[in-house]
């Protein structure tokens, strides 16, 4: 093989690739099914204009029929009237005409053989249309399938890919956070440990100690203090509870003396 056919077959490859990436079998197909439905209209005028022929033929054919009919009477009338002549002329016409309606016969029949070929053909046309349309919309429903199957594999390996980014991200993260978790628990303990004011204070343990001790004795003040003011207001309300009692059972005896005067009206009445 030549450099020249060599790089001819190169360049029809690559041009092969390119213009099956760019057709579209549903397009293909609709395009391949509405030049069929064409070839079947015209195939349908074709019929249409035989027919329309063929009418003609038979409406002259009719017509010379007439004529027919009408030299036979002529003639007939003509040998009434003892005038051979005109019967025989009559008659001649008449065999003219009936020459011609056999010509129109063999034309008519001719046209209608081709009229019954050519409706066969068309209802085989039809049909294989129809069987076509099927086909084309199966073949048509399987390429979107695969092709959406296929956008979502590419997708899928793609989101694969991204997955993976991801992933490493997370565990990058994840590895971050547990790395500053572990540097502010060990600063808290350093803060309670007191490791951080020993950096930043003169005192020594022995006066932290202290300081502690003085601090304590000064709230264990405080409690006595809330303590013994507890007690004063515990017994206040005792007193006044007491107090209130009496009140209310006074109350009631003289309540109770009113009823019995009341009782006591009611009885001498």
């Amino acid at each position: 093989m030549g450099i020249l056919s060599r790089t001819s077959y190169v360049i029809r490859s690559k041009l092969n690739a390119i213009l099956n990436r760019a057709e579209d079998p549903s397009e293909t197909l609709d395009y391949s099914y509405e030049k069929m439905r064409d070839e079947l209209q015209d195939v349908k005028a074709g019929i249409a204009d035989l027919t329309t022929q063929k009418k003609r033929l038979e409406i002259q054919k009719r017509r010379l029929e007439e004529n027919v009919e009408k030299h036979n009477d002529q003639a007939r009338e003509a040998v009434r009237q003892d005038r051979e002549d005109l019967a025989r002329k009559a008659l001649e016409k008449k065999k003219q005409k009936m020459a011609q309606i056999e010509e129109l016969e063999t034309q008519i029949a001719s046209l209608q053989d081709t009229q019954d070929s050519l409706v066969e053909k068309k209802n085989e046309l039809q049909s294989q249309i129809e069987r076509f349309r099927t086909e084309k919309e199966t073949m048509k429903a399987r390429y979107e399938a695969a092709e959406a199957s296929a956008r979502v594999s590419e997708a899928m390996s793609g989101v694969g890919d991204e997955m993976a980014d991801v992933s490493r991200s997370i565990e990058r993260a994840r590895e971050r956070t547990e790395e500053m978790e572990a540097r502010s628990a060990a600063l808290d303990e350093l803060q309670d440990s007191g490791a951080f004011e020993d950096a930043f204070s003169d005192e020594d343990e022995i006066d932290r100690e202290l300081s502690q001790s003085r601090t304590d004795t000064e709230i264990e003040a405080e409690l006595e203090t809330l303590r013994r003011e507890a007690g004063k207001e515990s017994s206040t309300a005792e007193s006044t509870e007491g107090s209130t009692a009496e009140s209310t059972d006074v109350a009631d005896e003289e309540v109770e003396a009113e009823l019995d005067a009341l009782r006591d009206e009611e009885g001498s009445s």
